[in-house]
């Protein structure tokens, strides 16, 4: 039987959505037991899409290696099995309203670790605010970088819950190992707000002190120039960056034929490139437009500049980065099998867990049998 690092490690979980699914599915991948605990019907994003062999292709991402429970919190019943549940548990993690897990009469245990992942904190002004993925990017302004000069843009992941998981996986690891060292059991805090709000310091920082925010530009680096996408002959488009003088230098000579251009006073310096970004984007583009992408990618790579073409969805899953390091592992859905990549980070001697997902209230019956409720 494989021993994971978190093996022994029981996570009760009254969660939803994106961001406590995220953080616990990464405890369920390094060994630790995780009880989803679901409302009847099931977690709302089952029913986000069908397009995985008819299950939701957030729920399957989330939640695999999960053992589900369907409880009615409402009753008398359902509480007094959730609280069963908390005695046996190391960690508690909920995803609700600010204040409904107090509301609902849940008992805490001494030495449980509890994470409450909220939108905007659970005081202040906000904190009865809902707070889906996309009102917290546009309450912290990320909205606002991303897109065209004419248009603003959501970015085609999750950002504010992924951020908001990732900060609760790794605080709940921390008050775990503060645990075991020193016996006090430290709870876990993260709203998705200040998750994101961290992610924003970079042009928060850019704003403050040089007085204007980073403009929206595309594929375009705000303040680095040449650093961006731009369509080759055939009209796959190309992205590039350069970094410092050398390559600068090297993109003249070797690649867009000019040499010249290296010491031209409009494009001589970083900052002179961003100032004059239109007049480049202009010599760049008529280069490209005579090589196909391939080509282009060969003079870069020739004149060992950082390129890449700018990929699909489609050509990432058969990309070779995955297929030939074996980062694809076959998981059970129900009534179904579907591929999903291997945990990011591997430990030496440490087989990847990568158990089914489960469907709603699956385990309900096991789970109630170990806490003495008859069939």
């Amino acid at each position: 039987m494989t021993t994971f690092p978190l093996s022994g490690v029981t996570v009760v979980s009254l969660e939803q959505a994106v961001a406590a699914p995220f953080a616990t599915r990464q405890l369920a991948d390094l060994g630790a037991r995780v009880i989803k605990v679901e409302r009847p019907g099931g977690d709302f994003a089952r029913r986000y899409d069908t397009t995985v062999h008819g299950e939701s292709s957030y729920f399957v991402w989330l939640n695999r290696s999960k053992e589900s429970i369907t409880l009615d919190l409402k009753t008398p019943h359902g509480l007094e099995v959730m609280n069963k549940l908390l005695a046996r548990a190391d960690v508690f993690v909920q995803n609700l309203a600010p204040g409904a897990a107090q509301r609902l009469g849940l008992a805490i245990p001494p030495g449980l670790i509890t994470c409450s992942i909220t939108g905007y904190g659970t005081d202040g002004p906000w904190a009865d605010r809902k707070a889906y993925d996309l009102l917290v990017q546009c309450q912290t302004g990320l909205v606002s970088l991303t897109g065209t000069p004419e248009e603003t843009a959501r970015p085609g992941i999750s950002v504010a819950d992924i951020a908001g998981g990732m900060y609760a996986y790794s605080g709940i690891l921390t008050a775990l190992y503060t645990r075991a060292t020193t016996g006090v059991a430290h709870n876990v805090e993260v709203s998705l707000f200040d998750a994101l709000a961290e992610w924003m310091s970079q042009p928060a920082y850019y704003t403050r002190y040089g007085g204007t925010q980073p403009p929206r530009i595309g594929t375009q680096h705000a303040t680095i120039a040449p650093y961006g996408a731009y369509p080759a002959a055939n009209g796959k488009e190309v992205l590039f960056s350069i970094q410092n003088e050398p390559e600068w230098h090297a993109l003249c000579a070797q690649v867009l034929g000019q040499p010249e251009l290296a010491d031209d006073p409009r494009f001589a310096t970083g900052g002179a490139r961003v100032q004059h970004r239109k007049e480049l984007d202009e010599i760049i583009l008529e280069r490209f437009a005579r090589g196909d992408s391939t080509e282009i990618m060969a003079a870069l790579d020739a004149a060992n500049i950082a390129n890449t073409g700018v990929n699909e969805v489609h050509e990432f899953l058969e990309h070779p980065v995955l297929t030939e390091r074996g980062r694809w592992r076959e998981v059970e859905l129900p009534g179904a099998t579907m591929r999903a990549l291997v945990p990011p980070a591997g430990i030496d001697g440490v087989a990847p867990r990568m158990d089914p997902v489960p469907a709603a209230g699956e385990h309900t019956a096991k789970i109630l049998a170990e806490l003495g409720y008859a069939e």
